[in-house]
């Protein structure tokens, strides 16, 4: 090692000390010297080696060469990142642990580490601060990793044109085996996929707070229930809990894998409610009369607006040959869902991350929600940076508030649906251009620059970690609980 690297290597906030001194009192200890000795021989106070070995004090370059010689090693090996032994590795990993924030934060009182503490006792505590740490770390996500999470997978699903053919022929299997043949899957045909799957159902008064079902894998029961608000279709919640099964899903084990699971699921339980080959068959025969409508298909299939076009964003690429884009954008103009693969720009942070950004006012994702005829849908072309896109969108109830739900296309395809030839056109100059909605307008802000002043809704949860848990937001104990109290054994 050349001393300009170990000029670098002394001033990198990454030099491992402990691990350096823990090496140093090897090396020293293997060749019989006492503290006493090896001080004497690198010109040093013992006290100031004391503090070295025990990874409290940064040497200075002469003084590490000075060792290297001493005790008849190299820079590289004196300074290698790999323990000394197994018992040096240990100690290394308690004492990081022990100056650790998380150990502070407990409170714990610190163990010395010497030659006295048993072997096996060092290898009890450092098992035991480990799984700790796991337990501690596991699933509590941070906002910034949920949002990595989210955007990893939206990349999996458009490099995949958001076609899953080993979930559709799970699904087509399934409805083979209970004999559907056509038009909407009812409930009493889903209720024979779960009995044909071993489940049985079960409808309760209330379910564990943030829970829409509580599968019983021991006794092979599925509990629903039949709430206040419908948010949610009674079949949909079902059959998602049976693609856990079918899917073959374990604990999730961070937040990413639950992402994912919860995506598949919903991919699984829409392939069932709408199968691939009637409902590419539908597709396909309003493409031709280029008759193509998002509530169509939501009609033919007896499902909701939103899963509609989220199916419809799973077949349309693969099978129709178009691409598209689909969001959920909240009345506060924020988007809660969103996908693409027809080169639409979405506004993102720097992950990447569009969940939670603003969507342009000109967007038709916006604009649905000025429009006074709510009972049919309202189509758009909109001239973006990136090109003209023509949109149709809905706006639907949720007990969170109202959502507009939006299937969007490059205007090359737009001569497939129905609502081409709508009048409504606007230009966004989002994202690049910031006066286009993401300030003010000159006349607005000369009036009212510097004499406004809201009072904010603070989202203090954006600040937290994400919900812990296996299963985030879901108390287990609850859950727990409830199925103790409803187990037939």
């Amino acid at each position: 090692m050349r001393a300009t690297e170990l000029a670098t290597a002394e001033n990198d906030d990454a030099l491992d000390l402990i691990a350096l001194g823990r090496r140093v009192r090897h090396l020293r200890k293997k060749q019989g010297m006492t503290l006493d000795d090896l001080a004497e021989k690198v010109s040093t106070a013992p006290s100031q080696l004391s503090l070295l070995e025990n990874g409290k004090r940064e040497p200075k370059l002469s003084q590490l060469q000075h060792l290297a010689r001493t005790l008849g090693v190299g820079m590289e090996h004196l300074m290698g990142a790999e323990p000394p032994s197994k018992r040096a590795g240990l100690e290394i990993e308690l004492e990081k642990t022990q100056r650790g924030p998380l150990y502070a934060a407990l409170g714990l009182p610190s163990v010395r580490i010497s030659n006295r503490l048993p072997m096996d006792v060092l290898e009890s505590l450092v098992a035991l601060q480990r799984e700790l740490k796991r337990r501690l770390e596991e699933q509590a996500a941070t906002p910034e990793e949920a949002r990595r999470a989210n955007t990893e997978l939206r990349e999996e699903m458009k490099s995949r044109n958001n076609y899953y053919s080993e979930i559709e022929a799970q699904a087509a299997e399934l409805l083979k085996a209970v004999g559907y043949t056509s038009g909407p899957l009812g409930h009493h045909i889903a209720a024979r996929i779960a009995e044909h799957l071993g489940f049985s159902i079960r409808f309760v008064p209330n379910l564990p707070n943030s829970t829409r079902s509580v599968t019983d894998q021991r006794n092979k029961i599925i509990y629903l229930t039949q709430g206040r608000f419908r948010d949610w279709d009674s079949r949909s919640v079902l059959l998602q809990a049976l693609g856990h099964h079918v899917l073959g899903h374990t604990e999730p084990s961070d937040y990413s894998d639950f992402l994912r699971q919860r995506v598949y699921t919903n991919y699984f339980a829409a392939a069932l409610l709408m199968p691939e080959k009637p409902a590419v068959e539908f597709l396909a025969t309003a493409k031709s009369g280029k008759e193509l409508a998002i509530e169509d298909l939501r009609d033919a299939f007896a499902v909701s607006y939103e899963s509609a076009a989220h199916r419809f964003t799973n077949l349309a690429t693969e099978h129709l040959g178009i691409t598209c884009h689909f969001q959920k954008v909240h009345e506060s103009g924020i988007i809660h869902k969103a996908y693409e693969n027809d080169g639409v720009s979405f506004p993102a942070d720097h992950s990447g991350a569009i969940e939670g950004q603003t969507i342009c006012r000109e967007w038709t994702s916006r604009q649905v929600f000025d429009v006074k005829d709510k009972f049919r849908s309202f189509n758009q072309y909109t001239d973006t940076p990136s090109g003209t896109f023509w949109c149709t969108a809905r706006t639907e109830g949720h007990s969170s508030g109202v959502y507009s739900l939006s299937i969007g296309v490059p205007f090359e395809h737009a001569k497939w649906f129905r609502g081409k030839d709508t009048q409504f056109r606007s230009v966004s100059r989002c994202p690049e251009d910031p006066t286009c909605c993401r300030v003010p307008p000159a006349e607005l802000a000369e009036v009212w620059g510097g004499n406004a002043w809201p009072a904010t809704r603070a989202n203090t949860h954006l600040l937290a970690a994400m919900p812990e848990g296996a299963f985030p937001g879901v108390d287990t104990t609850e859950v727990y609980r409830f199925l103790q109290d409803h187990s037939p054994s």
